[in-house]
């Protein structure tokens, strides 16, 4: 059996990662790099001239010549307002994007010395990062798509799909030469065509081919002028031995199983978006696992504030 370049794949070792951001100093320079490549950019007016650089209580700042407008490192990003030390956050970058399963803020808090709740609230800042880079990427060329929910019944609620506790999500895989190539979960009010059509609209490139199991809702995929092939599964075929969704059927086991195993259970109809964004994320850029690093870096610098309140509010699913 030919050994899998993917799984096999050198990484990222501790090693290496200790001696590239061990300390304080080796992180900071790498965030500045990430966040202006160029040289120093003013979030206000956009000038790229040599600012003025000055510290205050320890924390380093820049002045733009031109406005006068003063920044410091974080302020403007995702990690704005945090308190942890670079340290912190580029260590649990590197422990978030070097496992192939995740890995649970019980784990987080312990590998990083600090408590659950600065472990959970820095987990789902770093989930949140995945999710907006994610987001506007959709796939293209040779599609499949299968409907799937996350999550189980409650004791004394609905059962079944109706189950309050159960998110309804499409996952779609886009395929070349016989092989994945990248990956989309997207939670969604439901598989009607309302429900459908704005999921389609931001998941699917324009000319691209769909392959479905014949659900309904993915009727919408015509209307929306998509090509779309409907594959009807034999019955007592499991989902791996049908050719078209022998792939897709894989990675939505793979994901079920790495969520269930980690985390065991969440609040589904809150956090799913966020879960789910984070396994796509992964999986995508899976083919070279050391530049995840820095990539996630990079979409950490460009992703908004996030204060808690937000990460705690309702997740915005597409309807």
């Amino acid at each position: 059996m030919a050994i899998n370049g993917i799984q096999f794949q050198k990484g990222l070792s501790l090693t290496d990662f200790l001696a590239d951001y061990g300390t304080e100093e080796q992180c900071e320079a790498a965030l500045v790099k990430a966040r202006w490549p160029q040289g120093f950019q003013c979030p206000a007016c956009s000038s790229s001239g040599r600012p003025y650089e000055f510290k205050r209580r320890n924390l380093r700042y820049w002045q733009c010549r031109a406005c006068q407008h003063q920044t410091s490192l974080l302020a403007g990003t995702i990690m704005e307002h945090g308190r942890l030390p670079l340290t912190k956050w580029y260590l649990a970058i590197y422990l978030m994007t070097q496992s192939k399963t995740n890995i649970a803020a019980l784990a987080l808090m312990r590998k990083l010395g600090i408590s659950w709740k600065a472990a959970w609230l820095l987990k789902h800042k770093l989930m949140e990062a995945m999710r907006q880079r994610e987001v506007d990427s959709p796939l293209e060329g040779d599609i499949r798509v299968d409907d799937a929910y996350l999550g189980g019944e409650l004791t004394g609620g609905k059962v079944g799909r109706g189950s309050q506790n159960k998110v309804a999500f499409v996952a779609a895989v886009e395929m070349r030469d016989g092989r994945p190539q990248r990956v989309r979960f997207d939670p969604v009010a439901g598989f009607s065509f309302a429900a459908l059509t704005p999921w389609a609209k931001s998941a699917i490139a324009p000319g691209s081919c769909v392959i479905s199991d014949g659900l309904l809702g993915f009727e919408v995929l015509e209307r929306l002028g998509f090509k779309h092939q409907v594959v009807l599964a034999p019955k007592g075929k499991a989902g791996t031995e049908i050719e078209p969704f022998k792939w897709l059927n894989i990675v939505l086991g793979n994901l079920k199983t790495a969520l269930s195993g980690t985390h065991h259970a969440f609040k589904f109809a809150k956090y799913a978006q966020r879960y789910l964004a984070d396994a796509q994320y992964r999986f995508n850029r899976r083919s070279d696992l050391a530049a995840m690093v820095p990539r996630l870096v990079v979409a950490i610098v460009h992703t908004l504030p996030c204060p808690k309140r937000k990460i705690l509010a309702p997740s915005d699913v597409r309807t």
